[in-house]
């Protein structure tokens, strides 16, 4: 028996979220009854405790913002976990997958649930549905003649396109973008991976564009 075991302390006192809900249950129809009764452990802020999933993604949608998020998916990349989660963080309209439909999910923790994700077969494919919705596509990637991405201007509504690790954007993906734009580093290595070349874009459009606790926070 374990020490705590020993004390009557709650087994799940450690355990993140919160435990079944305290008192008479709110008349509220985003809350779920299972989470109610049995708690919620789920990778949620606060404000979304206890809320069904399906209550989470509406109220997420009406605040989502115009950037979209694509990227490369040829080689099974294990980053693409990682960006989805980042783009939940953020709040991005929408990630986009493009080449393999297969993806790892790990990174995500479960954020997929909350994040609209959309594939298309190839980037000619990516790239007719932006034109559709007129959103430019810019590229991330430290290549040649790239535009530094501190000094650019990033338009509101755009689809930021991620290249894989490794290789980085794809001579097709190239054909397709308004433009390149580079992250500056400053030490030996010549990339940073992809997840978190992701964060720092995202960031970006949200340093120009969301003001935090404003209208658009």
């Amino acid at each position: 028996m374990s020490d705590q075991a020993a004390l009557g302390a709650d087994p799940e006192a450690d355990q993140p979220g919160v435990g079944p809900w305290p008192g008479p249950w709110p008349d509220d129809p985003r809350y779920d009854h299972e989470l109610l009764e049995h708690g919620d452990r789920r990778n949620v802020v606060d404000a979304y405790r206890y809320w069904s999933n399906e209550a989470i993604v509406a109220d997420l949608d009406r605040r989502r913002h115009p950037f979209h998020v694509a990227i490369e998916n040829w080689q099974h990349d294990f980053n693409i976990g990682s960006v989805v989660r980042t783009a939940n963080a953020f709040l991005a309209a929408e990630v986009h997958i493009v080449g393999r439909r297969r993806w790892n999910r790990r990174g995500a923790m479960v954020t997929d649930r909350y994040q609209h994700i959309r594939h298309h077969a190839d980037l000619a494919a990516l790239a007719s549905w932006a034109r559709a919705e007129d959103l430019p596509v810019i590229g991330i990637d430290n290549l040649p003649g790239a535009v530094a991405l501190e000094t650019y201007d990033l338009p509101r509504a755009c689809v930021l396109l991620f290249g894989q690790e490794g290789p980085g954007l794809s001579e097709s993906a190239r054909e397709h973008v308004t433009a390149v734009l580079s992250i500056a580093q400053f030490g030996s290595t010549r990339s940073i991976n992809a997840g978190a070349a992701a964060a720092i874009a995202m960031h970006a459009w949200i340093r120009r564009h969301v003001v935090p606790g404003g209208a658009d926070g």
